[in-house]
């Protein structure tokens, strides 16, 4: 499967830009504060990702901890390093992840890494719970 097959969750910390240039793209995507999740912890996040079958989008790396070190279920990761930069350099790193139109097997984590105008994309596939 490709990433646009999965849809999204977006993390609180994804710049509502990036959730639009999304949808334009046509993901289906919606955002923890719409779905009503706004302020409630990472583990509960995540298994409103998983029960609606959805993958996280986020820049916030407590997801990989839960999903590798906690064991927590998951179906998909798409974390975007750094986190906290303006909108469009975000949206250049996701437009790059795109041409790669990588094969994905849940459950997977994707680590999009910026550096200057460089960005790296590291995919592991872990097995199923």
């Amino acid at each position: 499967m490709k990433l646009s097959d999965f849809p999204l969750l977006a993390d609180q910390n994804i710049h509502a830009d990036v959730v639009s240039f999304l949808r334009g793209a046509g993901f289906d995507i919606i955002d923890v504060q719409q779905s009503g999740w706004s302020g409630e912890d990472d583990a509960s996040i995540l298994a409103h990702a998983v029960s609606h079958g959805r993958v996280i989008f986020t820049h916030d790396a407590d997801f990989g901890m839960l999903a590798i070190q906690a064991g927590a279920p998951y179906i998909g990761i798409v974390h975007l390093r750094p986190g906290h930069i303006a909108p469009q350099a975000t949206i250049d790193s996701v437009r790059q992840l795109l041409t790669l139109d990588a094969e994905l097997i849940p459950p997977f984590i994707l680590t999009v890494k910026r550096v200057g105008q460089s960005v790296t994309v590291r995919i592991r596939h872990a097995m199923p719970s």
